[in-house]
């Protein structure tokens, strides 16, 4: 497969809502504890454990930009000792495998979505419709999200041109 990395929100914007209590759009986070399954946290790229406080909030996505761009509900631990920054290479988030189904998004260069890419599948059958879209060389990211509420749950970057 194309080297790749799951690419979690920026350090700075996990700091950013834990030190502010606001998200992206200015509204005042939510605190949840974790208190059954999902709670994807999109900084470590784990799921919240039982008992684990989360801040709930909506993420402005870098990409795509344009007509494609929307923000994204997501949930953060809200205790940063929690929650180290996902940094592996080459591995599928933990975050995707574990979510029932998710929704693979492709986009081009001009942040237009690749449709002919785009697939829904079991989170833990996601890398071969993830390597489709990665070694397309149309694609310049994607985007992985949950399939029926449609929340982010990772972008993904090429670290290497298509084979």
């Amino acid at each position: 497969m194309t080297e790749f990395r799951c690419t979690p929100i920026p350090a700075e914007t996990a700091t950013r809502w834990r030190e502010t209590g606001r998200d992206d759009r200015g509204n005042a986070l939510i605190r949840r504890l974790v208190d059954g399954p999902g709670f994807p946290c999109r900084h470590c790229l784990r799921l919240g454990q039982p008992g684990q406080a989360m801040l709930l909030g909506s993420y402005d996505l870098p990409r795509p930009l344009g007509v494609y761009w929307t923000p994204s509900p997501i949930f953060l631990h809200a205790d940063a000792a929690d929650c180290p920054r996902f940094e592996e290479q080459d591995s599928i988030a933990p975050t995707v495998l574990a979510n029932g189904l998710v929704s693979v998004r492709a986009y081009d260069s001009d942040d237009l979505c690749l449709y002919d890419l785009g697939q829904v599948v079991e989170g833990a059958a996601v890398a071969a419709p993830l390597a489709r879209a990665l070694t397309d060389p149309r694609t310049a990211h994607v985007n992985i999200h949950t399939a029926r509420p449609g929340c982010l749950l990772v972008a993904v970057e090429r670290l290497s041109d298509p084979a």
